[in-house]
């Protein structure tokens, strides 16, 4: 790691540069360690940041960190357990008092692997569906462009000869600048990132600030933590007005719900075009306030100099001619450089929308057209996007991570479009997650497809029989009825569905019935190797076993 200091120390007094303190106890002389916010991590010479979170405050854990050795303590300013304190401070101990510990973390952090994230072109990618698969788009367009990129996502966080499951989509301040101190020194030139909106809402991006933000949609999801959808896009909304460069470029994808397959529902709302409106009403609001800031002698932005809009027929960047088929999309795409002439071998109206956005990012970090819709065509799967696992005879089978209503009915209408017999899906709902999205999935399910087989997800410490049930109540409302799945199955041309609580049961009875022509999808869980239940993790792999199952069975 490049840090400053002795033995890979660095001075507490360097690390402080910038941010704004009061300090007792004497910064002079020290030498850090390390930096966390994680009590059990803490060791000598270490600099422990008390952050607020949602079930624990770290402030409670302040004496811990003062017997484990640590050099230095951040905390906030005026909190009832640091007031407590200030009769009896610990003399070894430097107290730094900052008026946000969150924000504060990110910047030390940021210093401490001496500020990795300067060196490099960063690209974040956010939005409720999408953005695994716009990483390895993105991946392979800045390969073939001669770059060297890194990706922390989703699926796993990579780089050069690197591969590392990933822990969080957007990993902690500490293991996110750690991971970029060591692209930087491996040589990377561009860092993907994709972004959740918990970390925008846990300001986990504190100490960053990107070169290019792609928005590419918003559906309903996490509202077990953001409680609405207002909230949740105002998370979402903050990657462009918190962290984005003042000469950096916001691209967003402005694609009407059921622009060209017709599905939208009566109140859904064009998220696209929303960040479009605010951000560029925001930076009419930032002109305005920066012609009263030269009056003052400071400067105010709320919002991004540059918005490139990705739009179906209208945009900086909108779609010309686009064919469908089973082996993929050839497109035209227009942008203010030019057309891009582009063959992908992924399928659907979603993956078009992929590679939409993803000529947006292209665009603004000036890509060679050619070379960057070379990187478009080479990229055949995503792990747990629509992955064909297998193709017997019979039919075919897919896994995919579709876990909210819009992923499902993107999914289930693009596999409509192949040639099939019948449209088969086996699917649940995560636990301890958003119950009101239960009984659409349901909704959705049995309005899409053929037969549906419901199954447990990730049911944490929930009664998957509840979860079911309430994915239920969606499906009564659609021309399906239930029987035995077996029986349904067995029978050609049969429409119905069944629930069979064991994902494993369900896997094995769809693929044992499979028939010539139909397709089966898998979905929710995608590239996941595990599912939680009441008792703790356990390995489950959606792909592993439908291959086990097909291997079993004689078409």
């Amino acid at each position: 790691m490049m840090v400053a200091g002795q033995q890979g120390r660095i001075e507490l007094a360097t690390l402080l540069t910038g941010l704004e303190y009061k300090g007792r106890g004497g910064v002079a002389g020290r030498l850090v360690a390390s930096v966390t916010s994680d009590s059990r991590q803490v060791g000598p010479g270490a600099v422990f940041v008390a952050v607020r979170g949602e079930a624990v405050d770290g402030h409670v854990f302040i004496d811990e960190a003062i017997s484990k050795g640590c050099v230095a303590l951040v905390v906030e300013a005026g909190h009832p357990l640091v007031r407590a304190r200030k009769a009896k401070p610990a003399a070894e101990v430097c107290w730094i008092q900052v008026a946000d510990s969150r924000s504060a973390l990110g910047q030390l952090v940021a210093a401490f692997f001496g500020h990795p994230a300067a060196g490099l072109r960063l690209i974040g990618v956010t939005g409720t569906n999408g953005k695994t698969t716009t990483s390895y788009l993105l991946e392979s367009m800045i390969k073939e462009s001669g770059g060297r990129p890194g990706v922390i996502g989703t699926v796993n966080y990579r780089f050069g000869a690197t591969v590392q499951p990933a822990e969080l989509t957007t990993p902690g301040p500490v293991r996110l600048h750690e991971l970029l101190r060591r692209m930087a020194d491996d040589g990377v030139t561009h860092v993907i990132m994709e972004v959740s909106s918990h970390a925008l809402s846990q300001d986990r991006l504190h100490g960053l600030r990107f070169d290019v933000a792609l928005f590419t949609n918003l559906s309903r999801d996490h509202l077990d933590f953001h409680g609405d959808m207002a909230t949740y896009f105002a998370s979402k909304k903050k990657l462009f007005t918190h962290y984005l460069k003042e000469d950096g470029t916001a691209v967003v994808i402005n694609w009407p719900p059921g622009e060209i397959d017709g599905g939208a529902q009566p109140d859904e709302i064009n998220w696209g075009r929303q960040l479009i409106e605010e951000l560029r009403g925001s930076e009419l609001r930032s002109a305005a306030q920066a012609g009263v800031g030269r009056l003052q002698g400071e400067r105010r932005r709320t919002g991004p100099r540059h918005i490139l809009e990705c739009g179906v027929r209208e945009g900086d960047v909108c779609l010309g001619p686009v064919h469908f088929d089973n082996h993929g999309i050839t497109a035209a795409i227009k942008t203010p450089v030019g057309s891009w002439e582009l063959r992908s071998r992924l399928v659907g109206e979603f993956n078009l929308k992929n590679l939409l956005g993803g000529v947006g990012v292209g665009v603004a970090l000036g890509l060679d057209r050619q070379a960057a819709c070379r990187g478009l065509a080479r990229v055949e799967a995503v792990p747990g996007r629509l992955e064909r696992v297998a193709s017997p005879a019979a039919g075919a089978i897919f896994v995919d991570y579709a876990h909210t209503p819009d992923a499902m009915e993107n999914v289930l209408r693009t596999l409509a479009t192949l040639e099939h017999r019948r449209l088969i899906v086996v699917f649940g709902c995560g636990g301890d997650r958003d119950v009101g999205k239960r009984p659409i999935m349901g909704q959705v399910a049995g309005r899409l497809a053929d037969v549906v087989l419901l199954t447990s997800d990730n049911p944490r410490s929930e009664d998957p029989g509840r979860i079911l049930g309430a994915i239920e109540r969606g499906l009564t409302d659609t021309p399906l009825r239930r029987g035995r799945a077996e029986a349904i199955l067995a029978r050609p041309g049969t429409r119905g569905y069944d629930v069979v609580e064991s994902r494993r049961a369900a896997i094995e009875i769809a693929v044992r019935f499979l028939a010539a022509g139909d397709i089966l999808l898998i979905s929710g869980k995608g590239h996941e190797n595990y599912q939680i239940t009441r008792t703790g993790q356990h390995f489950f792999d959606d792909r592993v076993e439908v291959r086990r199952q097909a291997c079993q069975v004689r078409w």
